[in-house]
Order: structure tokens, then sequence, then C-alpha cells
């Protein structure tokens, strides 16, 4: 097309802008096209994701409230000697478990090489150390305080998974860690049944289990070993050094000679610790590979909802008071809006679609 002006001839192609124009009114045109094609098949693919995210979430939840409790039960109520032995024993389970599962091929992870582990290490040592310190920290302390103590692990891995992974939450996910902390503080300000060594052991463990949730991350990403391999492996590594400590400590005499071991009930119960073992690892591994370190960490603290009400009876070692109540309930309705936060479901491009894709996508 050719346009003369002054008797100059200008020359304007307007090809490109017709066939532009023509593909969006194809588009529009045509309502089944390619463009609403990919948009359901994302649709989908985002449902499946979320339905992911929320049943490892729930998973782990249940699995941790569940050891929780039977593990308070054994070394309280039972007042079982040895929570090195109790370790060792999940330890073991873990090994066979796994082990069972490769041979009738339910489950598959690469053979043990030389490098084996290095390709995973520090979570060994990381896996080891958060079992030992969590049992002995479940031993020593309330639950209700234990739950309360537990949500320091939140802020940790919020502070790890910024400084390792570079990922870098909202303002509303800090808004909630941070009054959870504070709440935790305020119950701990008014612990009636204080407890030095347990209070250490619960802030190695939380230190721990930040380390371990971000390192989980990582390894899943950039390893082969795969969830079950890391749960193998990190058992295998660290049933020698187990044993030898618990024979070093005179632990495993005193384990040997519990007098309980004639109770059927509580052999139930001590097996079914162990077995629960290697499903809390199952399902936190599960958890941070669908969602993130930091949400299982918090996913963990939320189950304690039900465990810090349940532990004002289980143990018979929870102290009342005003002030610890108060604190903890704080730092339970902060889980709550956490957990609002980051599983409320994205919304599905709308008519803000065409806007370009730096403006949207952002992680809450």
């Amino acid at each position: 097309m050719s346009l003369s002006r002054g008797g100059g001839n200008t020359t304007l192609d307007m090809q490109p802008l017709l066939e532009d124009k023509g593909g969006d009114a194809e588009q529009q045109l045509d309502p089944n096209g390619s463009g609403s094609k990919e948009l359901g098949h994302r649709e989908r693919e985002d449902s499946a994701v979320f339905v992911k995210k929320i049943s490892s979430a729930l998973f782990y939840g249940l699995s941790s409230f569940m050891i929780t409790v039977v593990n308070k039960t054994v070394l309280t109520s039972y007042h079982f000697p040895s929570f090195l032995f109790l370790s060792l024993g999940q330890l073991t389970a873990s090994i066979v478990v796994l082990g069972a599962g490769k041979r009738l091929k339910l489950v598959s992870y690469p053979p043990l090489q030389r490098n084996t582990f290095a390709k995973i290490f520090p979570l060994p040592l990381i896996f080891l150390g958060n079992m030992m310190f969590g049992l002995g920290g479940t031993k020593s302390l309330s639950l209700p305080m234990f739950a309360a103590l537990r949500r320091f692990s939140i802020l940790m891995t919020m502070l790890l998974e910024l400084k390792i992974l570079g990922s870098r939450p909202s303002t509303a996910v800090q808004i909630s860690v941070y009054a959870m902390i504070g709440g935790a503080l305020l119950a701990a300000s008014d612990d009636l049944s204080f407890n030095m060594r347990g209070y250490i052991y619960v802030m190695i463990t939380n230190a721990l289990t930040a380390s371990n949730g971000v390192y989980v991350k990582k390894k899943l990403d950039t390893s082969e070993i795969g969830k079950y391999g890391l749960m193998y492996y990190n058992s295998l590594f660290m049933f020698l050094p187990a044993l030898v400590l618990n024979y070093a400590t005179g632990d495993l005499e005193q384990a040997l000679n519990f007098a309980q071991w004639n109770d059927p009930v509580f052999v139930l119960q001590f097996l079914l610790s162990c077995v629960m073992g290697f499903i809390l690892s199952y399902s936190t591994i599960l958890c941070t590979q669908f969602n993130s370190a930091l949400t299982t960490t918090i996913v963990g603290c939320l189950k304690n909802i039900c465990v810090t009400y349940l532990g004002m009876f289980i143990g018979g070692d929870y102290v009342f008071s005003w002030l610890n109540c108060i604190g903890i309930n704080i730092s339970v309705l902060a889980s709550l809006l956490y957990t609002y936060v980051t599983f409320r479901r994205k919304r599905a491009p709308d008519k803000q679609a065409h806007l370009p894709s730096s403006n949207r996508g952002e992680n809450v």
C-alpha cells in the first residue's frame, strides 16, 4: 500500500499489522483454540500440584502429631529410661522397612557407593542429632511447652532459606512467623515447670530441624539419590554411631534391663514409635519436596494445636498459668494465619491475563 504526500512517495508495509490483527481475531473467534487448551492444561497442572501440596502437608502433620504423642507416652508415662535407645529403634525400623521395600520392588534408590556419604552430607549428622535431641526434649518438657519452644525452628528455617536457598518470604509470612515467636516467648516467660536441660535440647533440635529442612530441599533438587535413598542412607550411616553412643552412655544396658518389656501394651507402643519414626521421616521429605522447608517446619508446629491441649492431660507434667496459656494461644493463632497465607489457592488467570508476566506469578 502506498500513500503520496507532497509529491513524495512513502510506502507503508501494513502486512505484519494485518497478520497480528487477524491472529487476534482468530483467537477471539475460536474459543476452543490452542490458547484455551493450553490454559486448561495449565489449570489442571496447577490443581494437581495444589493437591500434592495439601495432601503432603496433612500427611506430615498427622505423622508428626502421632509420633509426638506416642513418644511422650513411652518416655514419660511408662518412664522409659533412654531416649537414645528409642532413637536407635527408629533408625533400625527405617533401615528394615526401606531395605525390605527395595527387595520387594516397592521403592527404589541407588546402590551404596563410595561417594554416597559425600553426596548426602551433612544430612546424616543432622538427621541423627535432630532425632536424639527431639526425643530428649519430649522427655524433659511438658507437651504444651515443648510445642511452644519448637516454634523457634520456624524463624531459623526462614533465615536459612534466605541464606542458602535465596528464598525470601512475603511480608504476610514474616508477620505470622514473628507473631508465633512472640507467643512462644510469652509462654516461656511464665513456665512453672522450667527444665534447663529440656530447653537446651529443644533449642538444639530447632537449629537441626531448620538445617534438615533446608538441606533436604537442596539435596532433592541436586542429588539423584531421591527421597527413599536419603531416608535409607541417613539411617544406615548413623546406626553404628548411635549404637556406640548408647553403649558409651550406659543407655543400652538401662534399656535392655527395663522392667516393662513384659507388658505387651508397652511393647506395642515402643514398636509403634519406631515405625512412626520412619513414617515421619518419609512425610517430612515428601512435604519438603512439594512445598518448602519453611512450610514443612510450620506444618510440624501446626499439629501442636492438638498436641498443646492434649498435652495438658498426657504425661501429667504440665503446670497451668494464665500468661503461659495466653502465649501458647497467640502462637497457635499465628500458625493458623501462616497456614491461610501459604496454602490459599492462587487465582486462575483472569481479565488481567494480558498484562506482562513479570507482574504476576509472584510467590506468596
